[in-house]
């Protein structure tokens, strides 16, 4: 089992979160929706008040094949639901194909999980591409409901373009 260990994000990590991201969107089959910027990501995230917040999952440089020592990352921001309250909300989520099933993301989820219950959140919430399977199988094992399938939510976007057309109206 690899070692590895979990700690708040740093700000010279970003462009290790961002190549994670863009690993991520690969997976997904969505590369080409990444537009943000490594310049963006330190700025959002580590200014005064920052817009989320991240841990990264890290093994020492020689466990690692591609000479990456952060494999792993969960960004996550606190929202607010008019009917339950605070809410952890849980944007990306991502361990390197080569170290799966080694518990790690077991112990993201762990830590987010603590920190939820330690900043009073109500609950934890967050989506999953529907094709999916092996994630949303995971989240179920740790006690996840599908909202969308049980109380028949539906995800939606105001995109950019739309929103400067709003406001020029």
């Amino acid at each position: 089992m690899a070692s590895f260990i979990l700690r708040k994000a740093e700000p010279n990590d970003v462009s290790d979160i961002l190549r994670l991201i863009k690993e991520l969107a690969k997976f997904e089959e969505m590369e080409e929706k990444v537009m943000l910027s490594e310049k963006e990501l330190l700025e959002d995230g580590f200014g005064e008040h920052p817009f989320y917040h991240c841990l990264v999952a890290e093994v020492p440089k020689e466990q690692s094949s591609d000479d990456y020592s952060v494999i792993g990352f969960a960004m996550y921001y606190f929202t607010y639901d008019p009917w339950i309250g605070k809410l952890l909300y849980l944007e990306d989520f991502y361990v390197m194909q080569d170290f799966r099933g080694l518990g790690i993301g077991s112990r993201i989820l762990k830590v987010l999980s603590e920190t939820a219950v330690k900043t009073r959140c109500s609950a934890m919430h967050f989506i999953v591409a529907e094709n999916n399977t092996k994630s949303i199988e995971f989240y179920k094992r740790k006690g996840a409901a599908d909202l969308s399938l049980e109380e028949g939510w539906r995800l939606f976007e105001i995109e950019k373009q739309e929103l400067l057309k709003m406001t020029a109206k």
